[in-house]
């Protein structure tokens, strides 16, 4: 039986899909979407390309694509950032048009969590079109796949510059965080987890295990469910931060008593008025936020190893 949080049923299948691409993401050159368009064309599937034009675009394209009855299938070829519009754009237009991406971006966090961070293992999982049902969460209306995050890593992603990001790809982050040790006063936040309150210096609330690009952070996390995993920092200060990251990049973050993790449904976060909220590595509003599970799903290609982290 279906599930109603999944929106309608799906139209019959097509063989025609439409493929998003980001001429700007990442240091991939356009002979890999070339390639990629070649290998769907091999699998039966008649490709319609979109490029995109500015920040925002693919969520249009991809509501557009979701009101074409003859497009069957939506392939995004981007980062994290160009993902997380077009699942805005398919939420909105409310259409059961199942999708696949193909990773192009500086961390590709969601390539990761399901096992297609390698481009050539992502363009067969377009080809096969293996999909499973995700659970998006929502920041005060705006959709996230991955995450949403307040304190530290949402002033670094608000203050990256795009062609340092471009040119450095993932050591921008780490520059600006360092950049960020010097200029964040370290406020705390109120946190509500399902009417339990908790103070943190900062807050991840995550759909998905991975952060950054393939580090651990909540190991419990699964995309299908209808729940958060909620991540509280709880130690403040420039020294904290630097033990923090680096439990991260040794995937001991989740043992550290200094971290704890809440499983909920609805979150609530309180702070400096105006402060940032990042969704996917993207600014996507700022506090205070609510966050809740998306009242419908999405439909999205996986790879093989992917079921655990989906499931």
């Amino acid at each position: 039986m279906p599930n109603p949080a999944d929106g309608p049923e799906p139209r019959s299948p097509s063989r025609r899909l439409r493929l998003l691409y980001n001429p700007t993401a990442g240091r991939v050159r356009r002979p890999l979407v070339e390639r990629a368009i070649v290998a769907l064309r091999r699998a039966g599937w008649e490709v319609e390309r979109a490029e995109t034009e500015r920040r925002g675009h693919a969520e249009h394209l991809a509501a557009e694509a979701a009101g074409d009855g003859e497009v069957g299938r939506l392939v995004v070829a981007g980062g994290d950032g160009t993902i997380n519009e077009a699942v805005n754009g398919l939420l909105r237009a409310n259409a059961p048009l199942p999708l696949a991406i193909l990773p192009m971006g500086t961390a590709n966090v969601l390539a990761h969590e399901l096992g297609l961070a390698r481009f050539e293992r992502a363009v067969d999982a377009a080809c096969a079109m293996r999909v499973a049902s995700i659970r998006p969460g929502r920041a005060n209306g705006r959709h996230f796949v991955m995450m949403a995050g307040v304190g530290l890593d949402a002033h670094v992603v608000a203050s990256i510059r795009p062609g340092l990001k471009r040119l450095l790809g993932r050591q921008a982050y780490v520059l600006e965080t360092l950049r960020q040790l010097f200029r964040f006063g370290f406020p705390t936040y109120r946190v509500v987890i399902d009417d339990v309150a908790y103070e943190a210096a900062s807050v991840v609330v995550a759909k998905g295990r991975l952060y950054g690009g393939s580090y651990l952070i909540a190991p419990a996390a699964r995309l299908g469910s209808p729940t958060f995993e909620v991540c509280l920092f709880q130690a403040t200060g420039r020294l904290a931060v630097l033990r923090y990251g680096l439990a991260l990049l040794l995937g001991r973050l989740p043992q550290r008593r200094d971290f704890l993790i809440r499983t909920g449904r609805k979150v609530s976060i309180g702070g400096p008025a105006g402060d940032p909220v990042q969704g996917d590595g993207d600014i996507i509003g700022h506090l205070p936020v609510t966050i809740a599970i998306a009242e419908r799903g999405i439909q999205i290609a996986v790879g093989e190893i992917a079921v655990g982290a989906v499931e």
